[in-house]
């Protein structure tokens, strides 16, 4: 886009060393409010001289951030939680003005990563190595969990406050700095919490910020000074960035696309689980990796489809700061397409449309890009609508005979994010807990996104690289573990002559 013909907006600034700075590139993108199609910001495409800086400011910081010292990192996070639990207002109505979701989504967007940051404050407790004495006579082993380096995250457009949250604070609270690449479509919330980051402490070169979009990505892949990279996005871009990054010889961790099932059985609370399917399927208008976009209905279940279909149609479709509404528009136009494109796919190939969610009509956001709540009966694998991850307000509904049949039939599906069974039978969930292959469980609970205490645990085609974001897992993803062996003597110690051996003597 030519930057003379663009209106006068404010520019989305780079963060670097502390500062931020006016890009000096000719490459710009707008920042569009989906529910209207006002342009909000211009964000710039990173030269390849400013994700340069932006790395060498992080390595520079990262000789004196690695030695400071555990409790003052660990305050930053106090700081920085209660300055975000301040600004929660701001930062929510600054988030759904960009990206559409509502006000209370948008809200609960910044309070999920908000849990992180508390997690991070803990550093003191997570961070710790051990200790065996005498594992042979007079030597000591320990370990130490020891930061990398500089770290980098990629992050999507869906829930841009939750998953930088999810990234920068714990790789800098374990001793990291950190160069975090937003989604280029919604920057504007990541950035207002970059601010409260040096707000809260955070050091000049700690954490930087580059926008772009391939370049850019293909610029943190390949960068020597980089030793780690969290990514979270589609499929397809989270397999380049494992591969490039992987063969540059980095650690990385890809939370990609999904599928996600849920199996409602007869025994079911039906209102619970019909309004819990539909909040995890519509919620967001569908745009989350673990949004539920199959129901498997077993046996009597079945006979519950209409009652789906009509409190779908009775959930509200408007701009995301509109009172009571449930689900705002697709971050684009061309999302908006793609929804409406793969819809007039499913009826093409056999599925049975039960309702119909395309151009719906909403007073005050006739630009909006909106697509109502949409329900496909009938479906099978084989068409796009199953194969595809939609990203987009559609629910598809598969029929079931039994328990068996059901969970086979989710892990027929190459992916693993996360699935959910709906019973009131222990020994059905028991068993669908057991059998099914899928990393994120949930049981009468349709999003089962753990707390930080835990990981994200999505698995198989919905991950790429051993150790998940955020809880436990990621203080091992971005700290090096190094073994010390010890043995000390004084004037007393009888000397035992040379040994050739291995064996500890």
């Amino acid at each position: 886009m030519d930057a003379a013909t663009t209106p006068k907006v404010a520019n989305v600034k780079l963060l670097i060393n502390g500062q931020f700075v006016e890009s000096r590139t000719t490459q710009w993108r707008d920042v569009v409010n989906p529910a209207t199609q006002q342009v909000l910001a211009r964000v710039p495409f990173a030269t390849p001289d400013e994700v340069n800086a932006a790395v060498a400011a992080a390595k520079q910081a990262f000789k004196t951030w690695r030695k400071t010292p555990i409790g003052t990192r660990a305050r930053i996070f106090l700081k920085l939680q209660q300055l975000i639990r301040d600004n929660m207002k701001e930062l929510a109505a600054l988030l759904t003005a960009e990206q559409g979701k509502t006000l209370p989504d948008a809200e609960g967007d910044v309070f999920r990563g908000l849990e992180v940051v508390e997690h991070a404050a803990a550093i003191g407790n997570l961070q710790l190595g051990e200790l065996a004495n005498n594992v042979a006579s007079g030597v000591d082993t320990f370990t130490v969990l020891q930061p990398l380096g500089v770290c980098a995250g990629i992050t999507p457009f869906n829930f841009p406050a939750m998953i930088p949250l999810w990234m920068f604070p714990m790789a800098i609270a374990t001793g990291n700095t950190f160069v975090l690449k937003p989604s280029e479509q919604d920057p504007m919330v990541t950035m207002r919490l970059c601010d409260l980051a040096l707000e809260a402490g955070i050091p000049p070169g700690v954490l930087n910020v580059v926008h772009g979009g391939e370049d850019v990505v293909n610029a943190i892949c390949d960068h020597q000074d980089i030793k780690a990279i969290s990514f979270v996005g589609s499929t397809r871009v989270g397999t380049h960035v494992y591969n490039r990054a992987s063969l540059a010889g980095k650690r990385v961790q890809c939370m990609m696309g999904a599928k996600n099932h849920a199996i409602v059985m007869p025994d079911a609370n039906k209102e619970q689980s019909i309004n819990a399917i539909l909040g995890a399927s519509f919620g967001a208008a569908g745009q989350r990796c673990m949004a539920i976009s199959v129901v498997l209905l077993v046996g009597e279940a079945q006979k519950w489809l209409p009652e789906f279909v009509e409190k779908a149609k009775a959930l509200k479709v408007s701009g995301g700061a509109t009172p009571g509404a449930d689900l705002g528009p697709l971050i684009s136009c061309a999302a908006r397409e793609r929804v409406e494109s793969l819809i007039a796919r499913g009826v093409q190939e056999g599925a049975k449309l039960e309702l119909d969610g395309r151009n719906p009509s909403i007073a005050g956001f006739e630009k909006g890009n909106f697509v109502a709540p949409t329900i496909f009966s009938g479906v099978k694998p084989g068409m796009s609508i199953y194969d595809q991850e939609i990203f987009g307000p559609v629910l598809c509904v598969v029929a079931a005979d039994d328990l068996e049949q059901a969970i086979e039939f989710i892990n027929a599906n190459p992916n693993g994010n996360g699935t959910a069974i709906f019973t009131q039978s222990g020994a059905a969930a028991r068993m669908f807990q057991e059998d099914i292959d899928v990393g994120q469980v949930g049981i009468n609970l349709p999003v089962p996104v753990p707390v930080p205490l835990f990981s994200f645990t999505g698995s198989r085609a919905s991950k790429l690289g051993d150790l998940g974001p955020y809880g436990k897992q990621v203080v091992m993803f971005y700290t090096q573990t190094k073994t010390v062996t010890a043995r000390w003597f004084d004037d007393s110690t009888l000397h035992h002559g040379v040994n050739t051996t291995i064996s500890l003597k």
